[in-house]
C-alpha cells in the first residue's frame, strides 16, 4: 500500500513512547494520556501507513514499518530539541532543551564502556542530557542502529547502517589469559590440553575464545558464562577459566605473576568503529567528537 502522507508529530510521539515504555499503559503515563489516546494514535499512524507498526507483545516492539517510522519520530524529536534549546539562549534564556534534557542513546560494547570509553562519559556528565546507554556486543551493536533504538554506536561492522556515516576509531587487542594454577592443572608437560581447560565466556555471542580455540581444533569445552566485563576479569583472576581478555584492561597481571598469557604472541584484533546518523545535529556532532577523542587510547 503506497503512503499518500507523513504522520503527525502526535503518532510519531506515541509510536516512540510506546517502544521505548514497552506498554500501551506507560506510554500513557509518559505523555499524560490515556492508554485508549495512545492506542488511538497508533491506529491512526497505521491507518496513515497502510500497515501495522506496532507488534502488541510484551514489550510492545515496532515492525519493519515501525523501524522506518521510529528513526523518524526520534531524528524529529532531536532537531525539535534543539531548535527550542537554541531558541530559548537566543532569548535570553539558558541553552536548555525544550523538555528539560535531551535523550542520548547510544549503543557500546562493555570491554570499551571499561577501558577506552571512560573519558566520554566525563564529557557527556557536562551535558544537559539524559544518557540511555546499550550496553551490547560490537558484533551486534549495529543492529541497534537498524532499530532506530541509538542514534550512535561503537561496532566492529565497518559497512555504515542506511541512513548512518561510519568512521574508523581503533583497535582492541585481546589477549588469552589463565591463573596459573589453573593452566597447571591442564598442562602435560609444557602442553596444554585446551580441551580440557574451562574458557570463560561474556555471552552466547562472545567467540573471541573460540577463535583461539579453533587454532586448536576444540570445539566444546568446559564453559563458564560471565556477563560482566569487570566480572569476567574477576573470573579469570579467580582461575575460574580462561579468556580473552582487552590487554588495556591488565595491570601488572602478568608482570606480577597473577596471569599466564596462552602463548607469547596469540592475540586476537578487534578493530571498531563509531556508526552514527547523518544529521545535522549539533548533539549528534558533540557525541562523535568525544567518542573520537576518547578512541585516541585505542592501537591504530
Amino acid at each position: 500500500m503506497t503512503v499518500r502522507s507523513l504522520p503527525s508529530s502526535e503518532q510519531l510521539a506515541a509510536l516512540l513512547a510506546v517502544v521505548d515504555e514497552g506498554t500501551f499503559e506507560a506510554a500513557a503515563r509518559r505523555l499524560s494520556l490515556t492508554p485508549s489516546a495512545v492506542s488511538q494514535r497508533i491506529r491512526a499512524l497505521e491507518s496513515t501507513a497502510g500497515q501495522v507498526v506496532v507488534v502488541r507483545t510484551t514489550p510492545c516492539a515496532p515492525t519493519e514499518a515501525g523501524t522506518v517510522l521510529l528513526r523518524m519520530a526520534r531524528q524529529q524529536q532531536l532537531l525539535a530539541d534543539e531548535a527550542m534549546a537554541e531558541l530559548n539562549g537566543q532569548a535570553g534564556g539558558a541553552r536548555t532543551f525544550a523538555a528539560g534534557r535531551a535523550d542520548l542513546p547510544i549503543a557500546v560494547n562493555a570491554d570499551s564502556l571499561a577501558t577506552w570509553f571512560v573519558p566520554a562519559l566525563t564529557e557527556f556528565a557536562g551535558w544537559d542530557v539524559d544518557l540511555r546507554l546499550h550496553v551490547e556486543d560490537q558484533d551486534h551493536s549495529s543492529v541497534l542502529l537498524r532499530r532506530a533504538a541509538v542514534l550512535g554506536a561503537v561496532t566492529s561492522d565497518p559497512v555504515a547502517v542506511g541512513g548512518c556515516s561510519v568512521e574508523r576509531l581503533g583497535v582492541m587487542r585481546y589477549v588469552p589469559a589463565a591463573a596459573p594454577a589453573l593452566v597447571e592443572r591442564h598442562s602435560r608437560g609444557r602442553r596444554i590440553d585446551w580441551g580440557a581447560l574451562p574458557v570463560v565466556r561474556f555471552n552466547a555471542k562472545d567467540d573471541l575464545q573460540h577463535r583461539l580455540l579453533a587454532d586448536h581444533h576444540v570445539t566444546n569445552p568446559p564453559a563458564h558464562l560471565v556477563p560482566s566485563s569487570q566480572g569476567f576479569l574477576a573470573a579469570v583472576r579467580a582461575g575460574l577459566g580462561w579468556g580473552m581478555l582487552p590487554l588495556d584492561q591488565l595491570d601488572d597481571d602478568f608482570d606480577s605473576g597473577a596471569l599466564v598469557r596462552l602463548g607469547a604472541r596469540a592475540h586476537v584484533d578487534v578493530t571498531l568503529h563509531w556508526q552514527c546518523w547523518r544529521l545535522d545535529s549539533d548533539l549528534v556532532r558533540r557525541t562523535s567528537r568525544a567518542v573520537r577523542s576518547a578512541a585516541r587510547a585505542l592501537h591504530r
